[in-house]
């Protein structure tokens, strides 16, 4: 639910996985998307933007649970902040064996964050997930888009994290995200720690500012196109389903992200991705040939 500075309110579907799925079935990616969506007017409405998208419903059996909800308060510059009503919620409401039996065998990228690590069960059904049953051939991206008026076990959450972490070959996080994982560290300190955990690659988004890519041994740099900005909602989302879209339509997998070519062009693809994000309301991702149109898919 949005809520404009003037007080109008829209729904508008959304959620972080759920915002990247769309972003990557409209950059030409066959996309599944794995939650539990209500029997109730909202879960359907994002079951069908799903099926408008060609994204495959992973867990297509409802719940009668409501729909969790998000509330995204917009200030002057288009900048939400969110409060979340998720207790007996549809979302959570996804336990370790029904994923498992919904993951596909030829499975070759995973995107996974969000509120989805906060709620249970699905929260440690996810963990388990990543950790034993994602193919270790599966490219894992992890985007903890940390919201801390929702972490209720802060420690819980972090193991959580770091858990993850270790398996996850690309580690998208905000400078916000990174702060409150390491308070009182830098972002390039922060992210030098993940890099040491396990990962091949940490992404660093800072709103307008450039975002940075830490290699093992270097880090890029990419400047965010120049757009006029309605809201800020799924951005990040967009960023993260911009670069892995980029990343699977080229061929590409674990063993290219020592690559910083390769690296850099991806970078180039997401933050346009994200920032085309921006210019209309809600989580509304570009498509392929809007990124073609501007030149803007490297």
């Amino acid at each position: 639910m949005v809520v404009s500075p003037s007080g109008q309110i829209d729904a508008r579907p959304g959620g972080g996985p759920y915002n990247a799925a769309r972003t990557l079935a409209r950059l030409g990616a066959e996309a599944t998307f794995f939650d539990r969506l209500a029997d109730d007017a909202f879960g359907r409405l994002l079951g069908e933007r799903l099926a408008e998208e060609g994204v495959v419903l992973g867990v297509p059996e409802p719940t009668g649970k409501p729909t969790t909800l998000a509330v995204a308060a917009l200030d002057r510059a288009g900048a939400a902040s969110y409060r979340f009503y998720l207790e007996g919620t549809s979302a959570a409401d996804l336990g370790y064996e029904m994923l498992r039996k919904s993951l596909p065998p030829d499975v070759s990228a995973m995107y996974v964050g969000a509120l989805g690590l906060v709620m249970e069960p699905i929260g440690a059904a996810i963990e388990r997930l990543v950790v034993t049953d994602v193919p270790a051939d599966a490219l894992v991206l992890l985007d903890p888009n940390c919201r801390p008026s929702a972490v209720a076990d802060r420690d819980g959450y972090w193991r959580r994290i770091a858990g993850i972490a270790c398996r996850a070959d690309i580690v998208k996080a905000s400078v916000e995200d990174l702060a409150y994982l390491y308070p009182g560290v830098p972002p390039s300190v922060a992210a030098g720690a993940l890099l040491d955990a396990g990962s091949r690659l940490v992404l660093v988004t800072d709103g307008p500012r450039p975002a940075l890519a830490f290699l093992p041994d270097s880090v890029l740099a990419e400047e965010a196109p120049s757009v006029t900005v309605v809201d800020t909602i799924g951005a990040g989302d967009a960023f993260g389903g911009g670069f892995l879209g980029w990343w699977t339509a080229h061929g590409l997998g674990q063993a290219d992200l020592h690559r910083a070519d390769l690296v850099r062009q991806a970078l180039k693809a997401a933050q346009a991705a994200a920032a085309l994000t921006c210019t209309r309301p809600g989580a509304d991702p570009p498509t392929l040939a809007e990124m073609k149109a501007r030149n803007w898919w490297p």
